[in-house]
């Protein structure tokens, strides 16, 4: 394993200084946990270091009235463009993120007509084969509860205030923009990404 690259002129921190709380570990996970609409549809909103729970994410979107509870995890791979990738490190601005998400799951639920949103993003490093998101939900059948579990992640990827670094076994790294690729890996063009 590579060494991991130094810090940039100016960026070191004195050891002393405390974290931004938004950077720190310690003061997470942050989560909203509310109702969606006169029937309280569950709505459950998460941003943690911590590893991500599918049991705890299925969980939650369960109930009597759903036929259907979908689970998407979305990890870190060993490759991206055909470069070895040690790691991913996500970094967020929480208060927002929190916000879209909200409003997110809350348009889900009007389009879809889902029981219940659980979204989770993990932040801070991801190392391979660990999840980064969990999006779950639940409906009263498959298809809303298909389509609905992917325009969650497709929308989540799109306009959540949430950025990644990929860090690669050669010691390169490169932030980027969820929303810069489609669902199948290919970079989106101009017209596509301004959508």
């Amino acid at each position: 394993m590579s060494a991991r690259p130094e810090p940039q002129p100016g960026s070191e921190r004195n050891a002393t200084e405390p974290l931004p709380s938004h950077l720190d570990p310690t003061t997470y996970p942050r989560t909203l946990t509310t109702t969606h609409g006169p029937t309280s549809i569950p709505l459950h909103l998460e941003l943690t270091y911590h590893t991500l729970s599918p049991t705890t994410a299925l969980q939650h979107v369960s109930s009597p009235s759903s036929g259907a509870n979908i689970l998407f995890l979305g990890t870190t791979r060993d490759t991206f463009d055909d470069r070895p990738v040690a790691r991913l490190s996500y970094t967020s601005y929480p208060a927002l993120a929190l916000k879209s998400l909200h409003k997110i799951s809350s348009e889900a639920v009007e389009k879809f007509g889902l029981n219940g949103v659980y979204i989770a993003h993990r932040l801070g490093e991801v190392p391979v084969g660990e999840a980064s998101i969990v999006v779950a939900v639940g409906a009263g059948h498959r298809g809303e509860a298909w389509r609905g579990a992917e325009w969650v992640l497709e929308v989540v990827k799109e306009r959540v205030e949430v950025w990644k670094r990929e860090e690669f076994v050669d010691g390169g790294m490169e932030w980027r923009e969820n929303r810069e690729r489609d669902g199948f890996g290919k970079l989106k063009t101009k017209k596509e990404d301004s959508r």
